[in-house]
């Protein structure tokens, strides 16, 4: 059974930064891309941050520049380190692995952040 565990989350005042950690069980992490969305009270779930198997990764564009996903496949986690937040990146966070039909199959259980004025 795959397992996603998310911890990293927390209370931190505009401009600070915050690394999210995903820790992954069962299955071949390394040959499954993986993604970061986010979900705010009131608007739909945006995908933050991929990385491919092979370490290609791709932004939403209101994080770039602010956001860095990377993986560790030793350790199967994937990471995301989050700088110059801002009131708006206030969210609940998951990790998610993207199956092979291109969706995404295995969640976390979500992280809450919540990013101060």
């Amino acid at each position: 059974q795959v397992q996603l565990v998310e911890s990293g989350g927390g209370l931190v005042q505009a401009g600070g930064s915050l690394r999210l950690s995903c820790v992954v069980s069962g299955g071949t992490f390394s040959s499954y891309d993986m993604g970061w969305l986010r979900q705010a009270p009131g608007k739909n779930r945006e995908t933050v941050a991929t990385i491919t198997s092979g370490g290609w990764t791709n932004y939403a564009d209101s994080v770039k520049g602010r956001f860095t996903i990377t993986r560790d496949n030793a350790k199967n986690t994937v990471y995301l380190q989050m700088n110059s937040l801002e009131p708006d990146d206030t969210a609940v966070y998951y990790c998610a692995r993207r199956g092979f039909s291109n969706e995404y199959d295995y969640w976390g259980q979500g992280t809450q952040v919540t990013v101060s004025s």
